[in-house]
């Protein structure tokens, strides 16, 4: 049974910084494209970052380039969202996925997503 384990999220307030975890389960995933998603109450699910399984490359939706930062290490299986600068708006559920393929025009889409975590509450207070 693969499964993806999401921690970090918690309620801070804005300007703060958290550090989400994404630890898989029941396979190595560092073949494994990462991403992680959010999706805020009454809204659609929404893009943050990828990071490729080989060279590392990072893609970010526009609105967290250079406040969150997407990193993995295959040697502990452990992905990470470091998310700085937090602002009421950041404040959604957020969601660690992993895909066997994606290419840089379709690592924004869910749907090249192949396993997805439970997600972590993250609630950002003015």
């Amino acid at each position: 049974h693969v499964q993806l384990v999401e921690s970090g999220g918690g309620l801070v307030q804005a300007g703060d910084s958290l550090r989400l975890s994404c630890a898989p389960s029941g396979r190595t995933f560092s073949s494994y494209h990462m991403g992680w998603f959010r999706q805020a109450p009454g809204k659609v699910l929404e893009f943050v970052a990828a990071i490729t399984s080989s060279c590392g490359n990072t893609y970010y939706e526009d609105s967290v380039k250079r406040r969150f930062t997407i990193s993995r290490s295959n040697a502990t299986n452990t992905v990470y969202l470091q998310m700085n600068s937090l602002k009421p708006e950041d404040t959604a559920v957020y969601y660690c996925t992993a895909a066997r393929f994606f290419t840089i025009a379709t690592s924004r889409r869910s749907d090249r997503y192949d396993y997805w975590g439970q997600g972590t509450q993250v609630t950002v207070s003015s």
